[in-house]
């Protein structure tokens, strides 16, 4: 009797466990975009909505792109009265939610551009998760100043004080500065 629960109880996880797992399907990445930067060699970012539709939160743990020497997952802090970037090791997205990377808070940091991001291109941009694996989209650059996929172009592009990364010279951004 004993050994036959043990067969069900196995059966039945093995038949129910992928409705709990996140798959590549389950997740969405919509309204993806960068802003054009000056130079190569500089910095950029990459930025989006990930939804996750799984029943089961998910974590992005990594990101890579050909267009940069590395790609790294990033967020906004304050430091006293000075907002400053620092890498995340993954950003969380919740089971049945989304995650929002926007400029000023979360985002996908591109170091080393082997060239400038032009207003007008595109390029792909692979994030692996966690559970789900690995999704690509392909990622739109926009003007420097732009604020969003589907914003207007040269409206504001950070809240006020904000530094605007791609208005800078080769793309560098002051809150990597003395880091």
């Amino acid at each position: 009797m004993r050994r036959g629960l043990i067969r069900v109880a196995t059966v039945a996880a093995l038949v129910f466990a992928p409705l709990s797992a996140v798959l590549a399907a389950d997740i969405a990445v919509t309204q993806p975009w960068a802003r054009a930067t000056l130079a190569p060699g500089g910095a950029g970012a990459a930025f989006m909505t990930i939804s996750n539709a799984g029943g089961m939160a998910d974590k992005l743990v990594k990101a890579a792109t050909p267009v940069a020497g590395a790609a790294e997952l990033h967020t906004h802090r304050m430091d006293g009265t000075v907002m400053r970037m620092e890498a995340v090791p993954s950003i969380e997205v919740p089971a049945n939610g989304s995650a929002t990377l926007a400029p000023g808070g979360l985002h996908v940091m591109l170091f080393d551009l082997k060239a400038p991001l032009s207003e007008g291109m595109s390029f792909p941009l692979t994030l692996t998760f966690e559970h789900a694996g690995d999704v690509t989209v392909t990622v739109p650059v926009l003007g420097p100043a732009a604020m969003g996929a589907g914003m207007a172009p040269g409206a504001p592009s950070m809240p006020s004080g904000m530094p605007d990364m791609g208005a800078m010279p080769g793309g560098q951004h002051p809150m990597h500065q003395g880091q």
